[in-house]
């Protein structure tokens, strides 16, 4: 695969990936934050605001390797 088309397949997969994490957090937080002290609440949200870059950070090597050369 080119770099060109890596880097458009990384980026079609990234978007999906926000607004399907988007609305899971959302439903959790609806089911769960409501009953919780405010503290969890807090705790919800740190999580929550940055555990979605874990899998788009192990995306980014991918998307930006070069491709093997043949010999």
């Amino acid at each position: 695969m080119t770099p060109r088309y890596k880097k458009l397949a990384g980026t079609v997969i990234m978007l999906l990936w926000l607004a399907v994490y988007a609305l899971l957090v959302t439903g959790v937080a609806v089911r769960v934050l409501p009953h919780a002290a405010w503290y969890g609440s807090v705790l919800f949200y740190a999580l929550a605001g940055t555990l979605w870059a874990i899998p788009v950070g192990l995306m980014f090597p991918w998307m930006y390797r070069e491709p093997k050369t043949k010999n």
